[in-house]
């Protein structure tokens, strides 16, 4: 059995003080790169450091500066790829500029939202991005103000519009995915999402608490009701986080008066969507047409490809970023709202729908 090695102590700047024979105050200030140190002893204090492998304490550095370089972000689900995706985007542009990113995880809920948030102010971020859970509760975000931090929404907004945000014209893109169907000649089209939404079943009027989830319902409601199509609201899910994708999907796809075509709002409810319609014993695009928000590569090496909505996910992360380090150095920002547009991906998940079977003649 192998012995344990011995810890060791972390090396203190008084340590590196020591080795460079200066004071300590000097040591820092030559560590930390302010104040006024003489070329000669800056090199000294360096190669003491070195020499004695010194990793020095980021939370003591910001303390002295004001500044941790780094931004802290709160998303709503880490294994949602489209977050993945943003926070790739948020990572480049922030490592380029000199900044690390502290990521948090809010499982969509607000109160944990609100732990997160604190979280971060905490460890002294110098802004966060946040991709809210709620485009309605919001007051938790005032604290990142009162902490003179910058604030910068991901994919969503808040009612108001009180605060800087990166998002998609989902209304227009999900339009746009409906009238796809609707050309196809489909009358019976389900949208189904993940929102905690009360009802589950949506309603004219229903107050829908996240913007992105509201815009894509309103470009649904938008295109059926131009279309001429009774109670478009019907097919119509909000509630697939509680009961379940597949049990959704299967009320949908089963009912007496089942869907033709489906729109799921991401590609984890695509996926879903996708393995309960085979579970069925139905084919795509043969007895049910599919189109998915996002492009995850899986969308276009199914049998059927994919028809998808998709939005600039690495974009949207990297100007999020970008929008947040505008806001730490003081930058003038010409645009608080910044908004990318969303293209339609067309392959072969969507066809017209199967005439219904003809009953022999008596």
């Amino acid at each position: 059995m192998s012995p344990r090695p011995a810890s060791r102590r972390a090396v203190t700047v008084a340590d590196i003080a020591r080795a460079a024979k200066v004071s300590k105050a000097t040591a820092a200030r030559a560590l930390g790169d302010y104040g006024q140190v003489s070329d000669a002893v800056r090199s000294r204090v360096q190669a003491a450091a070195e020499e004695l492998n010194y990793r020095p304490n980021a939370l003591a550095r910001s303390m002295n500066t004001g500044r941790s370089n780094t931004i802290g972000v709160v998303v709503g689900d880490i294994e949602n790829p489209f977050f993945a995706h943003a926070m790739r985007g948020i990572s480049d542009v922030a490592s380029k500029a000199g900044y690390d990113v502290i990521l948090t995880n809010s499982d969509e809920d607000v109160d944990a939202e609100e732990a997160a948030v604190d979280l971060l102010l905490d460890k002294q971020v110098d802004a966060l991005i946040v991709a809210p859970a709620s485009s309605a509760r919001v007051a938790h975000l005032a604290t990142v103000g009162a902490a003179g931090r910058p604030l910068v929404l991901l994919d969503r907004r808040d009612q108001d519009g009180r605060y800087d945000s990166v998002t998609v014209d989902n209304r227009t893109a999900a339009a746009r995915a409906t009238a796809e169907l609707l050309a196809e000649g489909h009358r019976r089209i389900a949208f189904i999402s993940t929102h905690d939404h009360p009802a589950g079943v949506y309603m004219p009027g229903d107050t829908i608490t996240m913007s992105s989830v509201a815009d894509r319902v309103a470009g649904v409601m938008e295109a059926l009701t131009d279309a001429g199509i009774p109670a478009p609201e019907r097919n119509i899910r909000l509630d697939a986080r509680r009961r379940g994708v597949d049990a959704v999907a299967r009320e949908l796809l089963t009912g007496p008066d089942p869907a033709t075509a489906v729109i799921a709002s991401d590609s984890l409810i695509a996926m879903t969507v996708f393995q309960t319609i085979r579970t069925l014993g139905l084919r795509i695009p043969d007895d049910v047409s599919l189109i998915a928000f996002d492009n995850p590569e899986w969308t276009g090496i199914t049998t059927p490809p994919l028809t998808v909505v998709e939005q600039p996910i690495y974009e949207l992360g990297a100007a999020a970023a970008r929008l947040a380090l505008q806001r730490i150095s003081g930058e003038r920002v010409d645009d608080e709202a910044v908004v990318f547009d969303a293209g339609l991906v067309r392959r072969a998940s969507v066809a017209p729908p199967r005439a219904p079977a003809r009953l022999p003649a008596s």
